[in-house]
């Protein structure tokens, strides 16, 4: 298969994936882009009347529930289902999600959205991003531009998503808008279904099987009813209060930290885990960090910028009313422009014998997010409001160093994940976005338009600071990702699948 060329000189399947995930992303980013205002606009005019107080961290911690769904979707794909089937049930359930969005029931369709939505993500971002891997052969230096052109894909659905989902939404109906968004999902699981013949066949079954024997009837039973209490509780907590939405930001702000550390310990210790193998997942340890650092930024576009956007900035500088959403494209659309220069420059360097290093891409891509937000310390500075080319100039920055870190990020991951746990690590991969979602869902509670300056003067050093810290790295990093296995290595890896 890593020899077939017919998209951008990459293999054929990845023309599918590249289309189905960009419906995905457009129905995630035109839900995503209509969310705060849709829960903080009046009653009256077709909102839930909520506080920005309120709104920004609950949506901090849905975006971190989603990716922090990662986890078990990667389970699952890995142990029970295979990539293919997990991406067809995550898809419809996104689908189901966007559809409870469309009906104008109040908070219930909204928070039952969130359970679809999240729980869809989970089981269909993973999956679709190890199919992109499965692509290619473990040394074929097209991996890296490979998982740049599939990252537009991710750019297009994201691009056009605010500007029509938004646009109609903040224009005409909520629910209209958010109907759109379920259309767009359901158009991107007819193109993965027709493309599927063109994918590696290993995603038609699990990587690493559960078998009978590691099920005994016991544990089972202890499982199922821990997963009852725990509903009961879950329940019982939200009926009566004692679990209040202050308190399910937090619970999800700790579990999106606590369960990622637990994941590399496990993977640490797992015996089906080889020597090299471990190297390479403590190696990928220090650039997971960073991508927390990077994503606890760039996710707030969704929070703190959309507020930004709808209250400090002039959205009549160029003489039309700017619907607020619309920025969300911003970042987009760059990404759209740069995805092929991207692709070309990774693929000239990593072909050269003084290629930069995973974690020097890392490094780069995170202290760019830094200097997005120290741009934004001179608009907020100054009163009144804002021309809105310091906030589009910001999301265009931070783009740039996205475009570093996330595409290389996936790509790395399929690389140094463990042979028994290769989907797995890609959810891992992706609950560094809950993480840092997680963080953020705290750090926006300090959020004021008086004190923006602050807030963003703050972020961004300690982000480039950070961005320095793993630059020192990089060598040491490199030594530990680069390990071969020994013989033995290699038969243990073949006796544990």
């Amino acid at each position: 298969m890593g020899k077939e060329r017919a998209f951008f000189g990459q293999p054929r399947g990845l023309v599918g994936l590249f289309f189905a995930e960009a419906w995905e992303r457009f129905s995630y980013y035109g839900m995503r882009a209509l969310l705060l205002y849709y829960m903080t606009d009046r009653l009256s005019d077709g909102g839930l009347g909520l506080r920005p107080e309120s709104a920004k961290p609950l949506i901090a911690v849905y975006g971190s529930a989603i990716y922090l769904a990662a986890i078990l979707g990667g389970w699952i794909s890995d142990r029970l289902l295979g990539d293919r089937r997990t991406t067809l049930v995550g898809g419809f359930l996104i689908m189901c999600g966007h559809i409870c969005l469309a009906v104008p029931a109040g908070a219930g369709a909204l928070f039952a959205s969130m359970v679809f939505i999240a729980v869809g993500t989970g089981l269909l971002k993973p999956a679709i991003s190890s199919s992109v891997g499965d692509l290619y052969p473990a040394d074929d230096p097209r991996r890296d531009s490979g998982f740049s052109i599939y990252y537009m894909g991710i750019s297009v659905g994201a691009v056009a998503a605010p500007l029509v989902v938004g646009t109609v939404g903040q224009d005409y109906d909520y629910h209209a808008g958010f109907g759109i968004a379920a259309a767009g999902m359901a158009a991107g699981l007819l193109v993965y279904l027709r493309s599927r013949r063109r994918l590696n066949p290993v995603g038609n079954r699990p990587k690493n099987p559960l078998r009978p024997a590691e099920i005994p009837r016991a544990r089972l039973v202890a499982a199922v009813a821990g997963i009852a209490v725990l509903a009961v509780l879950a329940v019982l907590t939200v009926s009566t209060g004692i679990l209040d939405a202050d308190g399910a930001v937090n619970l999800i702000s700790v579990l999106a930290i606590a369960l990622p550390i637990g994941y590399f310990t496990v993977m640490l210790r797992s015996s089906r885990t080889t020597r090299a193998e471990r190297a390479r997942v403590r190696a990928y340890i220090p650039m997971f960090v960073a991508a927390v650092a990077f994503w606890c930024i760039q996710e707030q576009g969704a929070t703190v910028i959309a507020q930004y956007a709808g209250e400090s900035t002039d959205l009549d500088a160029f003489g039309f009313a700017i619907p607020a959403s619309w920025f969300q494209s911003v970042g987009s659309l760059v990404l759209i422009v740069l995805t092929p220069l991207f692709a070309m420059l990774w693929l000239r360097l990593d072909r050269s014998p003084r290629s930069p290093s995973t974690a020097h891409k890392f490094a780069a891509g995170l202290a760019i997010a830094g200097l997005s937000y120290l741009l934004m310390v001179v608009p907020a500075a100054h009163p009144g409001q804002a021309n809105p080319l310091w906030l589009a100039g910001s999301l265009a920055v931070v783009t740039v160093g996205e475009m570093c870190l996330s595409p290389i990020g996936l790509s790395a991951t399929t690389r140094l994940a463990p042979a028994a746990f290769a989907t797995q690590t890609m959810g891992l991969w992706l609950s560094s976005n809950a993480a840092g979602q997680g963080i953020g869902a705290q750090l926006v509670k300090f959020y004021d338009a008086r004190s923006a300056a602050g807030y963003f003067g703050a972020l961004g050093a300690g982000a480039v600071v950070l961005a320095l810290l793993l630059f020192a790295l990089a060598p040491l990093i490199r030594r530990q990702a680069t390990k071969r296995g020994s013989t033995m290595d290699r038969n243990q890896a073949a006796v544990s699948r």
